[in-house]
């Protein structure tokens, strides 16, 4: 047996985020910790929570923490749409989770929106399990066809590029725009948008007019895009082609010049620290001194800070 085996385990630091059992309470019981808007019924979001409770029940019990007052009441600390849906349709009582912290805070900070590529494959396994479209868009408050068009959305795009964008907010139009290409072409597609952080219909656009002949699907098929004529598309081609190998070049250079940059960096922030040198500059190169003033209180060498997808 390892020395690892004989440890032993902090038990006192794991917390457990929820009791182990959950409680079933009466509506009146529940105090909702935020007031809901009185139009709040007609968004769109609300509909579509009101018919999924409506058609398949609740999926993901409300969060609540129990009042300090021994009344016997709960806090609700997630599900406010889900309780106004309750209540409209006239029900008694929720099965609820119990959490062990009382910060509502806690429950939407790291929420992140279901991508485009999640959501076509929840469609497509409920779908696999016996749920038909219909079920699905009248459980979603959507048209059937939307249900068909996300079902089939994938269809003849590489599994390369569906990889790339399986965790993007992609608009599903993209994806239209995609089939119409080779599966590379796909992929040289999904790593720049990946790189721009641009996953919009009129970027996909872009990249179409920019993708030569013998890269589409239908070679012979001419592209149409609107507000674009002929001599602009090909133009558009030529700049486009230009930007991917200026593109590769600086890909191919990035790690070696962030090391350089990083060495430099720290340099200039070991010289920054003797008061000799900073006193040396401030007299004889003032604007020197500022720009390495500015240099040893850069955060990051990257220009574009990961951004939080939240709701």
């Amino acid at each position: 047996m390892s020395e690892l085996e004989n440890l032993p385990l902090k038990e006192d630091k794991i917390k457990l985020g929820f009791e182990t059992e959950t409680v079933t309470l009466r509506l009146d019981q529940i105090i909702p910790l935020k007031v809901i808007a009185p139009n709040i019924r007609e968004k769109a979001k609300y509909k579509q929570i009101f018919a999924s409770i409506k058609e398949v029940g609740i999926i993901e019990p409300p969060a609540v923490t129990p009042c300090n007052d021994k009344s016997g009441r709960y806090y609700l600390l997630d599900g406010h749409l889900r309780i106004e849906a309750l209540k409209d349709l006239k029900e008694k009582q929720i099965m609820c989770l119990v959490s062990t912290d009382d910060e509502a805070f806690t429950y939407n900070k790291h929420i992140n929106r279901l991508s485009t590529i999640q959501e076509h494959k929840m469609i497509v396994r409920a779908v696999e399990r016996g749920v038909s479209e219909e079920k699905i868009a009248k459980a979603l408050n959507v048209d059937v066809r939307s249900i068909i068009l996300k079902r089939k959305m994938l269809d003849g795009v590489c599994q390369e590029a569906v990889d790339l964008l399986k965790d993007k907010m992609v608009s599903g139009g993209v994806f239209r725009i995609l089939k119409k290409m080779k599966p590379m072409r796909q992929i040289e597609c999904a790593e720049l948008m990946n790189s721009m952080n641009v996953y919009t219909v009129p970027y996909a656009k872009a990249l179409l007019a920019g993708t030569p002949k013998e890269r589409l699907i239908e070679p012979e098929k001419p592209k149409k895009i609107k507000g674009i004529d002929e001599e602009q598309m090909a133009r558009m081609q030529s700049e486009m082609l230009s930007l991917q190998n200026e593109y590769r070049v600086i890909e191919d250079t990035l790690g070696s010049s962030v090391l350089n940059l990083t060495v430099a960096k720290g340099y200039v922030t070991k010289l920054m620290e003797n008061a000799k040198v900073v006193r040396y500059l401030a007299q004889n190169y003032p604007e020197i001194l500022e720009e390495f003033q500015k240099i040893t209180e850069m955060q990051s060498l990257n220009a574009k800070d990961p951004v939080e997808e939240t709701v």
